[in-house]
């Protein structure tokens, strides 16, 4: 599946629920599938600035790919997390580069989000971009 699609898929996702309570319970389970990020990889490299809460970013080039590792110790910031990773992990850093986020301005997460959570929103994904433009 492209970025494209999985953005598609998300945003039909979200529109089965009627209500932004539904949907703010829908990102906080997302986040309780995130896979274990090792405590060893909590470190100020990892850290991520403009964040409320603690965000740890990790990425690795596997072959071709870029691949992320992502936690946060608040609930919903992890379930924003696992929605970014749905869309831009496992990607090439040009595919990383090249996919806007359409799916924010589908979603209407900056309108539903805290100030603070849409900001830490856009920074993990300008780490995401960050690092696909220093792998490209």
């Amino acid at each position: 599946m492209s970025s494209q699609e999985a953005q598609q898929e998300l945003i039909e996702e979200f529109g089965m629920f009627d209500n932004w309570m539904d949907r703010y319970q829908y990102i906080i389970d997302l986040g309780k599938m995130l896979p274990d990020f090792p405590d060893e990889w909590k470190n100020d490299d990892t850290r991520l600035e403009g964040c409320q809460s603690n965000v740890w970013v990790h990425s690795e080039k596997q072959g071709a790919q870029l691949h992320f590792y992502a936690i946060s110790d608040a609930a919903i910031v992890s379930g924003l997390i696992a929605i970014l990773l749905r869309i831009y992990n496992d990607r090439t850093p040009q595919e990383v580069i090249d996919t806007p986020p359409d799916f924010l301005a589908a979603l209407d997460l900056d309108k539903h989000l805290s100030p603070t959570r849409s900001n830490g929103l856009h920074a993990m994904l300008e780490r995401i971009k960050t690092t696909a433009h220093a792998h490209a």
